[in-house]
C-alpha cells in the first residue's frame, strides 16, 4: 500500500488495508466518513487508484494510472467538490450521462463526490436514481465528515468506511474556513447558554456563516459532548454540559445536534440552524 503517495497519514493504514480488500469486489457506492477532509479525499483517490492500477503492489503510486489519478486528470475519474458550495443537480446529471457509458480503460470509472453533504435535494434524488440502476465497473464515492450528514437513502445503498477521527488536540481544518475556529464558536455557544448574550450577533453577521462553517461547528459541539460524557471535559462547552445534574439535558443536546445535522442536509439556512441550536438548548437550561 502506498498511502503516502496520496497524502494519507500512517494512522489511517488499517482503513487502507480494508479498502484494498474491498477492491476485490468493489461496491457500486461507497461512503467514506471520518478523518479530515483532505484524508477523505486522499482515501477516495487511493481507492480509485487501487481499482485502476494493475501492478502487483497496487496502487503502486508511480504507474501512469496512479499518477494521473493523484493529479486528478485520469480519464475515468470524475470529481465533484462540495467544499466550495452546493453540488447542483446539473452536476449530477452530467455524471449520470457519463455513467451510461462504459469506462474508457480496463479498470473502473471512479466518481468522487467530495463533501457530499453539499448535495442539493434535487442532486441527491438524481444520484439516487443512478444508484438504483447498477452501472457495471463504476464506483461512486460519497465523502462526508459523518454519514448522518448525508441523505439516509444514499447511505442505505452504500458500503461505509470510517477513517480514524482527527486528533482532537490538533484538528485539521479546511483552508476555506479562514480564521474561523469551530471550537471557539462552541465556546461562544456555552457563553450564550450561561448569559443569553452574543450568539445571534455571531450567527447573523452578514457573509460570516457558511454551510461549511456550520458543519464544523456542529462537529466541534459533538466533540465537546463526547468530552462531557467521558468525564474529561476540557472545553468551555464540554464543562458546561458536564455540569448538568440531569442526564436528560445532555441527551437533549445530543438530539439537537442530530436534528441540526439533518436540517443542514435538507439545505436549511445554516444561520437559522445554529440560531435554533442556541434557542432550543437555552430554553432547556431554564435561563
Amino acid at each position: 500500500m502506498n498511502g503516502e503517495a496520496f497524502g494519507i497519514p500512517a494512522r489511517q493504514g488499517h482503513v487502507l488495508a480494508r479498502l484494498c480488500k474491498l477492491a476485490l469486489a468493489p461496491p457500486q457506492s461507497l461512503v467514506i466518513e471520518g478523518g479530515a477532509a483532505a484524508e477523505r479525499l486522499g482515501a477516495a483517490l487511493f481507492f480509485a487508484a487501487r481499482l485502476n492500477c494493475f501492478q502487483p503492489d497496487a496502487p503502486c503510486g508511480v504507474c501512469p494510472a496512479c499518477v494521473q489519478i493523484r493529479e486528478r486528470v485520469f480519464l475515468d475519474l470524475m470529481l465533484l467538490d462540495g467544499m466550495a458550495g452546493s453540488i447542483k443537480v446539473d452536476d449530477v446529471r452530467e455524471v449520470r450521462q457519463k455513467a451510461g457509458e462504459p469506462p474508457r480503460g480496463d479498470g473502473y470509472r471512479a466518481v468522487i463526490l467530495a463533501e457530499a453533504q453539499a448535495l442539493s435535494i434535487e442532486a441527491a434524488n438524481s444520484l439516487l436514481k443512478t444508484l438504483e440502476d447498477p452501472r457495471p465497473k463504476h464506483c461512486f464515492m460519497l465523502l462526508a465528515p459523518q454519514r448522518e450528514r448525508l441523505f439516509p437513502t444514499l447511505v442505505s445503498r452504500s458500503f461505509v468506511v470510517t477513517l480514524a477521527w482527527p486528533d482532537p488536540e490538533s484538528p485539521s481544518l479546511p483552508a476555506e474556513l479562514g480564521d474561523e475556529d469551530p471550537m471557539e464558536w462552541a465556546g461562544a455557544l456555552a457563553d450564550f447558554y450561561r448569559t443569553g448574550r452574543g450568539w445571534f450577533a455571531r450567527t447573523s453577521a452578514k457573509g460570516r456563516m457558511t454551510r461549511l462553517l456550520a458543519d464544523h461547528i456542529l462537529l466541534a459541539c459533538a466533540r465537546c459532548l463526547a468530552e462531557a460524557l467521558s468525564g474529561r471535559a476540557a472545553s468551555p462547552l464540554g464543562r458546561f454540559l458536564a455540569g448538568f445534574s440531569d442526564p436528560g439535558a445532555v441527551r437533549f443536546f445530543d438530539v439537537l445536534l442530530s436534528e441540526c445535522q439533518e436540517a443542514l442536509v435538507m439545505q436549511v439556512n445554516p444561520s437559522l440552524v445554529l440560531e435554533w441550536l442556541g434557542v432550543r438548548m437555552f430554553g432547556r437550561c431554564g435561563r
